[in-house]
């Protein structure tokens, strides 16, 4: 049996930690201070509570941190203070320059692993998946406290920060694309076309992530929709609705500029040009 400290019972982190209970391992938590909502999810999770983080850290072997992105370096920087000397497993969603922080202010006895959750909280057959990178023996074990559960863990490299990165490239357009449809359907309701844009939206593709083979034919017209995007970011202004997304849009695709009506570009080179200074393309 494995006992771990959960640092943040939350929406996310105690569903994920069930999981642990469930296949007989030990999750334990720092009670003192927390609400009634935390208390109940902790709870309904069969986490163990503790008086304390030195008590808890003390029974521990892995220290899972889930928490907001603000608090990541300010739990670690806690747990640092305790010296703990197991394995620290940082699954927020943040940048990979502040996990690399994160893993050289924790003691020079824990083993770091970087990890990224992607997916709903995992609960009756609908799974979440852990994608961990850092040392591989570290992440062996943790992929063990979840072995046939709705928490599936995978390997993202060996390098710290590489999870990170997963994480903040699909929040990039996960977060964004449904903002970016949060102002088109207020821009359409303004002017009374909402059912029309719902109909013309039914007709888009749906692998827009998933499939990058099409972004060199994005490169290559991006030269005519900047000027269209600016055309979008003037009709937000008039709506009173929020124009920084149109404007940003336009200013990316000038970055396309050199691309114009190069369709048949390799989608590396394209990917290449969007980096604001020079790259050069493997």
């Amino acid at each position: 049996m494995t006992t771990i400290t959960l640092l943040n019972p939350g929406s996310m982190g105690a569903p994920l930690a069930s999981h642990a209970v469930s296949a007989g391992h030990r999750v334990l938590w720092v009670a003192p201070g927390r609400s009634t909502s935390t208390r109940q999810r902790a709870h309904q999770a069969g986490l163990t509570a503790c008086d304390s983080l030195e008590e808890a850290l003390a029974e521990s072997q892995i220290v899972l941190s889930i928490c907001p992105p603000h608090a990541a370096e300010d739990v670690a920087n806690m747990v640092s203070r305790h010296h703990f000397a197991g394995t620290y497993v940082d699954a927020n969603a943040i940048s990979p320059q502040r996990v690399r922080r994160i893993s050289e202010r924790l003691p020079a006895a824990c083993t770091v692993l970087d990890g990224c959750i992607v997916g709903p909280p995992p609960a009756h057959g609908r799974n979440a998946r852990l994608y961990l990178s850092g040392p591989s023996e570290a992440a062996r074990a943790l992929e063990k406290l979840f072995t046939d559960s709705d928490v599936h863990v995978r390997r993202a490299g060996e390098e710290v920060g590489a999870a990170s990165a997963l994480k903040m490239a699909f929040a990039s357009y996960q977060k964004a694309a449904r903002t970016l449809a949060g102002v088109a359907h207020a821009l359409a309701h303004h002017h009374g076309v909402a059912d029309l844009l719902t109909e013309e939206a039914a007709t888009m593709p749906a692998n827009i992530l998933s499939d990058p083979d099409y972004l060199p034919s994005v490169a290559a017209r991006a030269w005519r929709w900047a000027p269209e995007m600016h055309e979008v970011a003037e009709t937000l202004r008039e709506a009173s609705l929020p124009d920084d997304i149109a404007s940003a849009t336009a200013e990316v695709m000038k970055l396309w500029e050199r691309d114009k009506d190069r369709a048949d570009l390799p989608l590396h080179e394209a990917l290449a040009h969007l980096h604001t200074e020079d790259e050069v393309a493997d």
